[in-house]
């Protein structure tokens, strides 16, 4: 049975993040992701995640200064430091959470450095990033988004990450395949789904090319979850996408899904 977990990021923006914990709950989810909890305490997003009988299934190291247009450090040499301590304070999140998932952002190509630099420089640092979290059983996860919504990132395509995962060597790291950006950068889903079988531990959605609600645009996402159920998949499916409207008027697809 497909597990959805809503992305407090991007849903229920109605209300402020603490208070989307609740809607979630009531809205029939079990699971949440975010992009960053840090803005509040680990103590209290545990005391949320209890209350609501939640799972935390996901969320983002520290990104650099994402006001100042950073999409994260990882491929930035120069900034290790500053990973290192995105590291830390990520895994004081991720023990208090109980989440054993954690997505590092790459960052973008600059153009002080060569290719060669910023790809050695990335690799180093997940590998680093990865034998810390391997210690306390947490995965960390890379993924690969569209070059319309972030152009200049790092990482753009699922053959990008799957040579990555090659080099890096970490059996605690993993895809996080985003079929919306897939879509947009290469299509052809059930048959990257299934190349890349065991490879990715998190799936996430929106519909394209909107990035709204799986239930409209040039996807079949019903057909795709039926798949995935048929192939046995395990992990969890983030519901990263923009409602068009308020978040709970657009679930619909959620219950049709659940049938």
């Amino acid at each position: 049975m497909t597990r959805f977990a809503a992305n407090l990021s991007t849903m229920f923006n109605e209300v402020p993040f603490i208070e989307r914990f609740l809607l979630a709950a009531n809205a029939g989810f079990k699971g949440i992701e975010c992009l960053f909890p840090y803005e509040a305490s680990a103590t209290e997003l545990a005391a949320l995640l209890k209350k609501y009988q939640l799972t935390q299934v996901l969320f983002n190291m520290p990104a650099g200064d994402w006001s100042s247009g950073d999409r994260g450090i990882a491929c930035l040499p120069g900034h290790e430091k500053a990973f290192a301590e995105g590291v830390d304070k990520a895994l004081e999140y991720a023990l208090a959470l109980g989440c054993k998932q954690i997505h590092v952002m790459a960052g973008k190509w600059d153009k002080k450095f060569t290719h060669d630099q910023q790809r050695v420089c990335y690799i180093t640092n997940i590998q680093y990033a990865a034998d810390v979290m391997a210690e306390y059983g947490i995965n960390i996860l890379i993924e690969p988004i569209n070059t319309r919504d972030m152009p200049d990132y790092f990482l753009t395509t699922q053959n990008q990450a799957e040579a990555l995962l090659k080099v890096i060597d970490r059996k605690n790291v993993f895809i996080q395949l985003d079929l919306y950006h897939c879509q947009i950068m290469e299509g052809n889903l059930l048959r990257t789904i299934e190349r890349l079988w065991g490879k990715f531990s998190h799936i996430q959605i929106a519909s394209v090319p909107e990035r709204h609600e799986p239930d409209r645009g040039e996807v079949n996402y019903f057909w795709l979850f039926r798949q995935l159920d048929e192939m046995g998949y395990q992990g969890w499916i983030g519901c990263e996408y923009y409602p068009v409207g308020h978040t709970e008027e657009g679930l619909g697809w959620l219950r049709k899904a659940k049938q």
